[in-house]
């Protein structure tokens, strides 16, 4: 290959044509999923706003190509939208029963140590945890993993121990979904998209086979 025809195909295989929107579906859908959960709230104005603010950012300040080092499972995918959308609709019930009748809430604050060990999955867990009503973090220590979540009221969430656990299955979910298979053997878990499949404590894997 001549010098020319080498400029020639290295030009055309960087040249990325003009085109709107800039940005990959994935990438527009995942930019206003963040900006939902910055805002705290799901509604159509908020999900609006977010695609265009997002159409206009990547329009205007293209981001360059990363590579995304997790997996996807579309199964566990599944059940993690199931499960959210199941916990929205029960804490919702739940905190208006209490409007209703006029209770008044015991409230407390629980520490969850995260098992994984990625800052994009604390996010997305602290994110989704808020969403739910009757739950919000007020602290993440991303050093240590650690999430500090406010519970409207610990009975209605079944106990310390139930409502620890909450958080500890909405972690694993987003694993299941997203994360690589060395990540999820990282956090303890058997790969897959299976729930509950811990590896043995200690954890090493045989001679020879890497972790």
């Amino acid at each position: 290959m001549t010098e020319s025809s080498a400029r020639i195909s290295i030009r055309r295989a960087t040249y990325r044509p003009g085109r709107f929107p800039y940005a990959t579906g994935g990438m527009l859908i995942w930019l206003t999923i963040v900006w939902t959960l910055l805002w705290g709230e799901v509604s159509t104005g908020n999900v609006v706003a977010g695609f265009l603010l997002a159409l206009l950012l990547t329009t205007i300040t293209p981001l360059p190509d990363a590579t995304f080092d997790g997996g996807f499972r579309p199964i566990a995918l599944g059940r993690l939208a199931v499960a959210f959308i199941f916990d929205i609709v029960k804490a919702s019930i739940q905190i208006a029963t209490f409007a209703i009748l006029g209770r008044h809430p015991k409230g407390a604050v629980i520490r969850v140590q995260s098992r994984g060990h990625s800052d994009v999955f604390l996010t997305m867990v602290a994110g989704l945890t808020s969403l739910v009503p009757g739950s919000v973090v007020i602290d993440v220590h991303t050093t240590s993993g650690t999430l500090y979540i406010h519970v409207f009221d610990i009975e209605m969430a079944g106990g310390l121990e139930a409502a620890h656990q909450a958080v500890l299955d909405q972690e694993e979910r987003v694993l299941r979904a997203f994360a690589s298979h060395d990540q999820l053997v990282d956090a303890g878990f058997v790969p897959g998209w299976r729930m509950g499949e811990r590896l043995p404590v200690p954890y090493a894997p045989p001679a020879g086979e890497e972790s």
